[in-house]
């Protein structure tokens, strides 16, 4: 303590982490690792959300959660010089589930959990199910730690502004937010995902706001397809980011947090000195407008589809759709080719245990993408590129398939199909249709693409677009099979920006899209439609336009009846097989599981 009363400087190390999913033993066993490394370098060393087992568990998390106190006694003996240690998990109590965080220090020989914080806010909209899988904490306080007053938060908690308004009133000069953020957003921007920006935004503003220190661990890595990319960050009393973790990058990031910074920014800024004057005034005026605000119901828009989601739920802000403006489909290349190749290795290393991709490989530009992304990813040597040629297929589509292949330096074989297929056709279909025989070569590569897997040890890589998905233009249970796709959620439109980022060949690139399943048809001539104009419509239809509302704002009728009828009518497509559900253990109803668990 300095001789004005206000304590001194402390150290705090933001861990970004990536857990291993379910495997509580092995995650504490790194948490443990992490605490005696950080002895006498950090005083407080904070661990993001679900850290003991990951994030998107379902109906897993009753298999993970633990008790504040059994997680003390797994961290063991405080090292010598130990740091306080906070940790997000999921914690049973008092027979429930909770997502919390804990705030640990040591205690002689042992830990003891000072403080914790059962999260408030559970995001049950999106990729995110929380409210079904665990229950919602009830109380909001700071708490007394040798280093001053703290407070904590779990992720959603800090995007509503009167947690941070509470627990400032409630004496916290540090506030400490545990996080599993996945990313949204791959516009062009500063090399960060658009959510990071929303989240930096969040927290100076809380800072400012009430003249606190304020900081956040995220996770890192892939969780099925959800990828979190971290940016953990330290903002002064002032709004000042003064530290920031590299993205998708382990490890801990440091920052020195001076107390007086907070004592100097309230004095030239008494914002958190007038809220505590006004603050009973307010309570009277929140009571009364929680009592006319429930009987006043929140907007919402129909999309269209029998869903209804609030209004301006969005991370874009625009001016809504224009026929003319495309810039709303831009993205950032280098930061999406970064997001995909972490997202390959991730999924197959780390969650699967593969070190080995195959890929069919058309000539086309969505395999050319996903080719360049493993290769990147996994290193040429353990990328395998099949041509599976057909007698109708392009003689160009078997030269641009090799182009790419040696371009990225691939292993390379070609397997012809049309002896397998015609054996079919000609033994038990002969008057099948063309668009019949397309499907036959899908599926007869996609058998192929599998048991070359098999023969390789290698995982098969998907190079199916976002477009194609939403408008079912492709062969189920064929083109859609590949258990990991980089390109999934990417428009066509944004593929071919992706491309010319990555170096694929301009003869690849600018060439017209083709399944190359009929002699001379592209996918325009089948689909009725562009590219550019089907990716426009499908973004706004996805953001809750109905297409009668488009037709308003400029976009031809026919352009919007042609995506809107695709995009209504292949929802099956898009969907596991449907099962007829007889008990309350249905699989994918009831028992539930992610795909990495």
């Amino acid at each position: 303590m300095s001789a004005d009363g206000v304590g001194s400087p402390y150290r705090v190390g933001l861990v970004q982490f990536k857990p291993r999913k379910a495997d509580v033993a092995a995650n504490l066993e790194r948490v443990v690792a992490a605490v005696d490394a950080s002895a006498r370098k950090h005083d407080i060393l904070v661990f993001p959300e679900a850290t003991l087992s990951g994030y998107f568990l379902e109906g897993g998390v009753q298999e993970v959660a633990l008790a504040a106190s059994e997680v003390a006694e797994r961290l063991g003996e405080p090292p010598a010089g130990s740091p306080d240690v906070v940790i997000g998990f999921f914690e049973r109590w008092r027979g429930r589930l909770y997502n919390a965080a804990a705030y640990f220090q040591p205690a002689g020989d042992r830990f003891e959990a000072a403080h914790v914080h059962r999260k408030l806010f559970l995001p049950t909209y999106g990729v995110f199910d929380e409210d079904r899988f665990v229950e919602g904490g009830t109380e909001l306080r700071a708490f007394s730690t040798r280093f001053g007053r703290v407070g904590l938060l779990v992720c959603e908690d800090a995007w509503h502004s009167l947690t941070g308004s509470i627990l400032a009133v409630s004496g916290a000069e540090l506030i400490l937010i545990v996080s599993a953020t996945p990313l949204r957003g791959m516009e062009p921007s500063n090399g960060r995902p658009t959510n990071l920006e929303r989240w930096e935004t969040i927290i100076r503003v809380m800072a400012m706001e009430h003249g606190v220190h304020v900081g956040v661990s995220h996770l890192v890595g892939s969780e099925g397809g959800k990828l979190f990319a971290g940016d953990s960050l330290m903002v002064s009393p002032a709004g000042d980011v003064v530290a920031r973790a590299e993205i998708f990058e382990e490890g801990v990031t440091e920052v020195l947090v001076d107390p007086f910074e907070v004592a100097r920014t309230r004095s030239e800024s008494p914002l958190l000195a007038d809220l505590e004057k006004i603050l009973p005034h307010l309570q009277d005026s929140l009571d009364r407008a929680l009592d006319e605000g429930r009987e006043i119901q929140a907007p919402t828009v129909d999309t269209g589809n029998g869903a209804r989601r609030m209004a301006g739920g969005g991370m874009r802000h625009s001016n809504g759709p224009d026929p003319d403006d495309a810039s709303v489909l831009e993205i950032d290349p280098a930061l999406t080719e970064r997001i995909l190749v972490e997202f390959l290795r991730d999924e197959l290393r780390d969650r699967r245990g593969f070190e080995k991709a195959v890929i069919g490989v058309s000539g086309g530009v969505d395999s050319a993408v996903s080719l360049y992304l493993a290769a990147r990813a996994l290193g040429p040597e353990n990328v395998f590129g099949l041509r599976m040629p057909y007698r109708t297929s392009s003689p160009d589509s078997l030269e641009h398939a090799m182009v790419a292949l040696s371009a990225c330096g691939a292993s390379e074989r070609t397997i012809d199909i049309t002896g397998s297929v015609d054996a079919y056709v000609e033994e038990h279909e002969p008057d099948l249709s063309p668009l019949r025989r397309g499907n036959v070569c899908a599926r007869m590569r996609a058998v192929t693409l599998f048991d070359q897997s098999a023969k390789l040890g290698a995982l098969p890589i998907g190079t199916g677009n976002k477009s194609e998905r939403l408008l079912g233009y492709y062969t189920w249970h064929a083109d859609d099979s590949p258990p990991v796709n980089p390109l999934g959620d990417l428009f066509k439109t944004q593929v071919w920006t992706l491309a010319r980022h990555l170096g694929v060949p301009s003869a690849i690139v600018d060439k017209p899209a083709s399944a190359d399943l009929v002699r001379g048809v592209d996918d325009e001539d089948e689909l009725g439609i562009s590219y550019p104009k089907a990716d426009l419509i499908l973004h706004w239809l996805l953001r809750g336009y109905l297409p009668h509302r488009l037709v308003d704002r400029g976009f031809p009728e026919s352009d919007v009846e042609t995506v809107w009828r695709r995009l209504s009518g292949t929802h099956w497509k898009r969907r596991l097989p449907t099962v007829a559900m007889l008990s309350s253990t249905a699989i994918g109803e009831f028992y539930l599981r992610p795909v990495d668990y």
